[in-house]
């Protein structure tokens, strides 16, 4: 699973432009379910299993990944943007970053010597940044690059023991992790969807899942992880290593408490996601029609959003094992 991961964080797909790692989880699923692709780019799969379960089940994992878009030119030559998704200034100064695959430039501000004092202690403000593609002029950069396009943070997928070190991680492991399920489960049917645009609000997941319409859903994701130097037990969120992190909510969703507890106490590895913070596509997929039970479960990550975001390859295994049991378990379910 580990390859099958590398590959696809080395694909750029900033929300709404997807396409490309929705290409590539075709070419690696088509032969073990049926799919499609609707309006929003959502691949939505169906997979026949040995049983019928009792309640329709839907796995989702998000196929977008946070970036930045162009939206002016100076005179100069610099590329004024916007972040798509949520970034830290603190991960963007100076960064290099890579333009529709093929144009590199770098991310810069107002030197630090002719910063003043008050202005060295504080970080720049976005709207003050810029890339700097090597262009002198409005019009020689307008032959690479044009407004509404897209970039990304550069990055190498690296493998250092147990921990891998990559841009993407959120949500590539949970594609990762989906394409396994689909590749090796078959106890009972169910639907998958690699949804799109769930960093600029969960689009679509709620467009899937209204087309699907499940009774219960599992969200397979990355969240963010502060097991770090300095910070207090009970701000660490959750632990890199510790297992996959079960929500019990967020800022977006209040998950059902019978499939917590049934996760938490499973006997698998795992861990609760200890603060009530962040998002997935639970928010969306859970009001869907008349309701769909959710439970999300998530990979810790290290400087998530960034170029450089940390994860523990057994967390990523316990997610698969995890989601699995729940699965078997919604499957069987007769009652409230």
């Amino acid at each position: 699973m580990i390859k099958l991961l590398e590959n696809l964080c080395k694909i750029d797909a900033t929300s709404g432009d997807e396409k490309g790692v929705r290409d590539f989880i075709i070419n690696e699923i088509k032969d073990y379910c049926e799919y499609k692709t609707d309006n929003l780019g959502n691949l939505i799969c169906f997979k026949k299993g040995k049983n019928t379960p009792n309640r329709k089940i839907m796995l989702d994992a998000h196929t977008d990944e946070v970036g930045l878009i162009i939206k002016s030119i100076t005179k100069d030559g610099f590329l004024k943007f916007e972040c798509v998704g949520g970034i830290d200034t603190s991960v963007l100064v100076a960064r290099r970053v890579l333009i529709n695959e093929s144009v590199y430039g770098v991310i810069g501000s107002k030197p630090v010597h002719l910063s003043s004092e008050d202005e060295r202690k504080k970080l720049p403000k976005k709207d003050n940044l810029y890339i700097d593609i090597g262009a002198l002029s409005r019009e020689e950069a307008e032959n690479y690059v044009s407004i509404g396009d897209r970039a990304v943070m550069c990055s190498n997928f690296t493998v250092n023991g147990d921990k891998i070190i990559s841009k993407a991680l959120d949500d590539r492991i949970g594609c990762a992790v989906l394409i396994d399920i689909i590749k090796t489960y078959d106890n009972y049917d169910f639907y998958a969807v690699f949804s799109t645009r769930e960093e600029i609000g969960a689009m679509g997941a709620k467009t899937a899942t209204f087309s699907i319409n499940p009774d219960s859903a599992v969200i397979l994701e990355g969240t963010t992880a502060s097991d770090l130097s300095g910070v207090p037990d009970d701000k660490r969120v959750t632990v890199v290593g510790g297992g996959v992190a079960v929500s019990f909510m967020d800022r977006g969703a209040v998950y059902d408490k019978k499939y917590y507890n049934e996760a938490i106490n499973s006997g698998l590895k795992c861990q609760t996601k200890t603060a009530v913070s962040g998002g997935n596509n639970s928010q969306v997929i859970q009001i869907s029609r008349g309701g769909v039970r959710t439970v999300a479960l998530s990979v810790p990550c290290r400087y998530i959003h960034s170029s450089n975001s940390v994860a523990d390859i057994n967390d990523i295994r316990s997610s698969k094992e995890l989601a699995v049991y729940m699965m078997d378990f919604m499957a069987k379910e007769t009652d409230d």
